[in-house]
């Protein structure tokens, strides 16, 4: 199932009886370009905007769910716990990951330049969400979180959202040393800018963890979070900003 609003970024993929969707700085009623760095669909509460204005904007996505189903927020720590979520709770979970078989449902995380994931089997019996930053992704949050899943790996759709893009993301030596110390297959995954540092590719990293397991169903809208900033928030190039979100919920 889409949604038919261009202010929101949804996957290409040829998964059964799911909503799957990824919110942009635009709010979806209204054209005008954002102007100040929460404008104008920011759904983070822990980010300094006005808690009444991120609310009106969660309450706004209601329209675009199945009747009946409830965000679940995560308050993320970027580490590498995962969540089964049998039933809604009112209180965000504390895990940078969720998995839920419950039609009445929807997961959520939030990003502002780290990578979203969403996953789910081909009939959408089950889905999850996963937020992708560097941290969470060398600790482990996608094997963990297939571990949670019921369904084979091979049987597994994934989606990459909207993320920090290569050319923006600059990192240390030590971070690409972490992630090649696990694996030399993430060397591909890393440019060096002649200068001890190195531009690193988020997406990359996922699909190469997410194909090493068996996920081979891989999709990804490859825009740059950084470099697109009428359409989305972007962390590293303004601290002060608002969170995007990416939403999976069964049907």
């Amino acid at each position: 199932m889409n949604i038919d609003n261009p202010h929101f970024c949804q996957p290409d993929w040829p998964v059964a009886n799911v909503l799957a969707f990824n919110t942009t700085r635009q709010h979806p009623h209204r054209d005008k370009p954002p102007v100040t760095d929460f404008d104008s669909f920011n759904l983070g509460t822990h980010v300094g905007d006005d808690i009444g204005r991120v609310e009106n904007n969660r309450q706004a996505l209601k329209e675009f769910l199945p009747k009946g189903s409830q965000i679940q927020w995560l308050e993320q720590v970027h580490g590498n716990t995962v969540v089964e979520v049998h039933c809604h709770s009112e209180q965000p979970l504390v895990a940078d990951a969720a998995v839920t078989r419950n039609p009445d449902v929807t997961l959520a995380v939030m990003t502002a330049d780290c990578l979203p994931i969403l996953l789910s089997c081909g009939q959408g019996k089950e889905v999850a969400v996963i937020h992708g930053g560097w941290r969470p992704l060398l600790a482990g949050i996608i094997s963990n979180t297939l571990q949670k899943m019921q369904s084979r790996n091979t049987e597994l759709y994934a989606w990459l959202g909207p993320c920090i893009g290569e050319q923006a993301f600059e990192v240390g030596a030590e971070v690409r040393q972490a992630f090649v110390g696990q694996s030399a297959m993430f060397d591909a995954a890393f440019k060096s800018t002649g200068q001890g540092k190195y531009l690193g590719n988020l997406a990359l990293i996922a699909k190469l963890q997410l194909n090493s397991v068996g996920v081979q169903q891989v999709s990804a809208v490859n825009h740059c979070t950084y470099a697109m900033e009428q359409r989305y928030y972007s962390y590293r190039r303004n601290a002060i900003t608002g969170r995007m979100a990416a939403f999976i919920t069964r049907l």
